[in-house]
């Protein structure tokens, strides 16, 4: 009698719908089916609608880094709606979410809130309504997945054996916010993190990541090469400034090409050189920046020192004066983003049993920069890339363009994947003793 009703409880959960609000045991079923449970809750119409509706809402009214007021209030509303504590202000227009026991083990998700200083071209219902900005990088669709999975574990918290922490986290674009957010502490008795992006390139349903090196470190420069402004006609009253950073520009190239370890990835990139306003009129200066990245941080440090040797060395060279900044205050040298090698193996075995392990991918590294890295600075931390291109619905421009568009489909599998990640980490740390005093007070 005891078999038949198993047999008949499995075929209900198989053949009949689940409702949002089920909190069943994990440890009644295995760790696939948990995984398939998620994902479909995050493809139900009443999750995906859910997040689709947010994201076109953030859509619409994009913010700068250390500005997402609005786009804080309304997560802040969702969170409100589903009963999950959290704390705010972190970091500004930070939000830290907590979902569980409030007890240890801690896990914690990483969504980034802030857009790009753009003009939008994408022409459709939802386009940006705050002229020169724009969220050309995705990160509208990060918080939406974020809230996804927060309701997917805000339903099964009983089912929790430990906290997850949801860091939707201020100025990722260059402003150091996840490096507030560690400087914060709110992170401490957290054991790993886990981060995603949406990719382009990717197709719906699969994810691809690497342990180890993943993004580049990087760093950024601006430069103001001074000389002696005159007529174009009579250069030789002047002490022409063009003509140094030129050369500047050009031994910057070698510092790659004839200095670097083939072998030890670099890029120096000028992308701003500003000087003069009139054909025949040589200016007093001229200004170029750029940036540099790396995947070690003794390749950083010295590709630093070497910038700013060869800027005003060469200067001087063309007669010249030269002052170096490395904007270390607007936009901090962000280290290199290195994935835990145990995080590694614990991101395919979950995907892999979401998705089919023929649909999470290796990858090359990318001389892209990401400050996740400052989470993998303090705790193990595991960042991927989350597929959402679709044939069916053209090209998707690249990151940071002003043509860039979300294809909507992805986000059961993101928030799906979140979940995933979270509970089953708290499952394995559950199983490991725990330090007594591992708590956070504000819950």
């Amino acid at each position: 009698m005891g078999l038949i009703w198993a047999f008949l409880v499995c075929n209900l959960l198989v053949f009949c719908s689940i409702p949002i609000c089920s909190d069943a045991s994990f440890s009644s079923i295995s760790a696939p089916e948990i995984h398939e449970k998620f994902l479909n809750l995050a493809k139900s119409p009443e999750v995906f609608d859910w997040m689709v509706n947010i994201r076109r809402k953030i859509h619409e009214n994009p913010e700068l880094g250390y500005e997402e007021f609005e786009t804080s209030k309304l997560i802040r509303a969702e969170l409100d709606k589903m009963d999950i504590n959290y704390k705010h202000p972190v970091a500004v227009t930070g939000v830290v979410a907590y979902i569980g026991s409030g007890e240890a083990p801690f896990v914690a998700l990483r969504a980034d809130m802030d857009a790009l200083s753009m003009q939008e071209m994408v022409e459709w219902k939802h386009k940006s309504r705050n002229p020169g900005k724009m969220h050309a990088c995705g990160h509208d669709a990060h918080v939406a997945m974020l809230l996804g999975a927060a309701k997917i574990l805000q339903e099964h918290r009983k089912s929790l054996k430990g906290t997850v922490v949801l860091v939707f986290q201020p100025a990722e674009e260059g402003g150091g916010g996840a490096m507030r957010i560690v400087d914060a502490g709110i992170l401490k008795n957290v054991k790993a993190i886990f981060g995603l992006h949406v990719s382009p390139g990717l197709p719906v349903g699969k994810v691809s990541s690497r342990p180890g090196p993943l993004l580049a470190g990087t760093g950024f420069f601006e430069a103001v090469i001074s000389g002696k402004g005159g007529h174009a006609a009579l250069p030789h009253h002047s002490i022409d400034p063009i003509l140094a950073a030129s050369y500047v520009v050009v031994s910057l190239q070698h510092l790659v090409s004839r200095e670097a370890d083939p072998l030890d990835s670099q890029v120096v990139t000028i992308a701003k050189f500003q000087g003069g306003g009139a054909f025949n009129v040589i200016p007093d200066s001229v200004v170029i920046g750029g940036t540099f990245r790396t995947f070690s941080k003794e390749t950083f440090v010295h590709l630093r020192k070497r910038i700013e040797e060869v800027i005003i060395r060469q200067a001087v060279v063309q007669r010249c004066n030269a002052t170096v900044d490395f904007l270390t205050n607007e936009k901090p040298f962000c280290p290199p983003t290195v994935n835990d090698k145990a995080l590694h193996q614990h991101f395919q075995d979950v995907a892999g049993d979401l998705l089919g392990i023929s649909n999470v991918e290796d990858m090359q590294p990318l001389m892209g920069s990401e400050d996740f890295s400052f989470y993998q600075e303090a705790i193990p931390g595991y960042f991927y890339f989350l597929g959402m291109k679709n044939e069916t619905k053209g090209k998707f421009p690249s990151p940071h363009s002003p043509h860039f568009e979300i294809n909507e489909d992805a986000f059961p599998y993101g928030a799906a994947l979140h979940a995933s990640l979270a509970a089953r980490h708290l499952e394995i740390q559950s199983e490991t003793p725990l330090v007594k005093d591992d708590h956070h007070d504000e819950l």
